[in-house]
């Protein structure tokens, strides 16, 4: 432990070359690529995770692994298998189905379960079906994966050694605390130590869901297999968006026929609607807040988007969206806090704690990777302290903002195709070509 572990030199970090102990809340995505971007330092890190297992469950999401994902698993992964699936191609349907544009565009597609069993691989070795555990690193810092520590409360500590103390709680009733130099809160959208630091920040339901799920690639028609494979396809009508791409299938295996066919369905529910209630109400009868789980959708309530999706969508869509065994459901919020920096450094948010993005942008996954990035070479003395705030928090800022225009685009608007065509090409700018506005980058 050091005495001040956020003392600065000419802008840059004077204790880099120090070890400290990072305690990373939210072992998810993000918390994880910053355990690994530490832990390559050789700095000691501990992640809490507040779910009760070892394992977060499978949430059979498709993920668009962007730049710096890519970047990220090319600097800090060593298990040797492949990450994603090509998609060589970005089109548009017709309500018939038919291809009304497209674009040539190579865009790397991967899944939710691969990426965090990957990332368990390198940071605490956890063994999968997924891939190869890596040989320990001699150069490595300690990594530690805590799961069941629902997060309370902190608390700076005075005089000595300082630091941070963060108190938890398990849902058996058991409490302790654990002392950090640094806490990284990467708890996503609904953060706890967002809402410790910065409690006036609330999360806020945009008035629509996204609709999710997968069908087994062999199981598709051969049409839609022909429309949709190995290409990143849309379709858009008043209050509707859709889109599919193929990700990785079951164990990660990326061989033809066994890949999956994953979906996003955007579709508006009115908040207080019987409609929300509906599709957010479980078929044990519980009504879920934010996520409804695979395997946990009322089939009552689903057959009545399967209907809805037949009467709506092109073919291809309407086949995917009722083939899938386990829909599960998300509604859209928007979140966004003013800081990503507390306690004079000893408390950060990163990836969606500091911003949650509409997933229209398609690049949550990309900004925990680039945080977890950029805030390592801040640590190692790499980047100044105000180039890493400009850019995290321009990347924050602007690109949560492109999320509400998008999706109030698509959602809220009658458009016409060529709009959301170039809302879409304007969110694929690889973040080193964005231009952030002032406003984005001040602190």
């Amino acid at each position: 432990m050091v005495a001040n572990p956020i003392e600065q030199d000419e802008g840059k970090l004077s204790s880099t070359k120090k070890k400290l102990h990072f305690v990373i809340v939210g072992g998810s995505l993000g918390g994880l690529a910053t355990g690994m971007a530490l832990k390559a330092l050789g700095h000691d890190t501990t992640i809490l995770e507040r779910n009760p297992k070892p394992l977060l469950q499978d949430q059979g999401a498709g993920i668009v692994a962007g730049g710096d994902t890519l970047d990220f698993f090319k600097r800090y992964n060593r298990c040797d298998r492949p990450l994603a699936v090509t998609s060589y191609a970005r089109q548009y349907l017709d309500r018939e189905g038919n291809i009304v544009h497209k674009e040539e565009m190579i865009q790397s597609m991967t899944s939710w379960d691969l990426t965090y069993y990957l990332m368990r691989a390198n940071y605490d070795g956890v063994k999968s079906p997924y891939c190869e555990v890596p040989a320990p690193a001699p150069e490595h810092g300690k990594a530690v994966h805590i799961h069941d520590r629902n997060v309370t409360a902190i608390k700076e500590e005075q005089g000595g050694e300082g630091g941070v103390r963060v108190f938890w709680k398990s849902s058996q009733g058991d409490e302790g605390s654990i002392l950090a130099d640094i806490v990284v809160g990467a708890d996503g959208p609904s953060s706890t130590i967002r809402k410790l630091v910065q409690p006036n920040v609330e999360r806020k339901y945009a008035g629509y869901c996204a609709l999710r799920g997968t069908l087994e690639e062999d199981e598709a028609s051969e049409e839609t297999k022909k429309t949709c494979c190995e290409r990143f396809t849309f379709f858009h009508c008043p209050g509707v968006q859709i889109l599919t791409y193929l990700i990785p299938g079951k164990d990660g295996t990326v061989e033809p026929g066994k890949r999956l066919l994953n979906f996003v369905y955007y579709t508006n529910f009115p908040e207080g609607s019987n409609e929300l209630e509906e599709i957010m109400t479980d078929r044990d009868g519980r009504r879920r807040a934010i996520t409804m789980p695979p395997g946990m959708t009322d089939m009552k309530a689903w057959e009545k988007q399967r209907k809805l999706a037949r009467e709506r969508l092109p073919p291809q869509f309407a086949e995917i969206v009722c083939g899938t065994n386990k829909p599960f459901v998300q509604v859209v919020t928007d979140v966004i806090s003013p800081e990503h920096e507390y306690w004079g450094g000893k408390v950060v948010l990163i990836g969606d704690a500091l911003a949650g993005f509409r997933p229209h942008t398609v690049a949550s996954t990309s900004q925990a990777a680039f945080d977890a990035m950029i805030f390592a070479d801040y640590i190692d003395g790499k980047v100044s302290r105000e180039e890493w705030k400009r850019q995290t928090l321009g990347f924050a800022r602007y690109i949560q903002k492109r999320g509400v225009n998008m999706g109030e685009h698509s959602q809220h608007m009658d458009l016409p195709l060529e709009d959301h065509i170039h809302d879409r090409n304007v969110a694929s700018t690889p973040r080193q070509e964005e231009v952030y506005p002032d406003w984005a980058t001040a602190f």
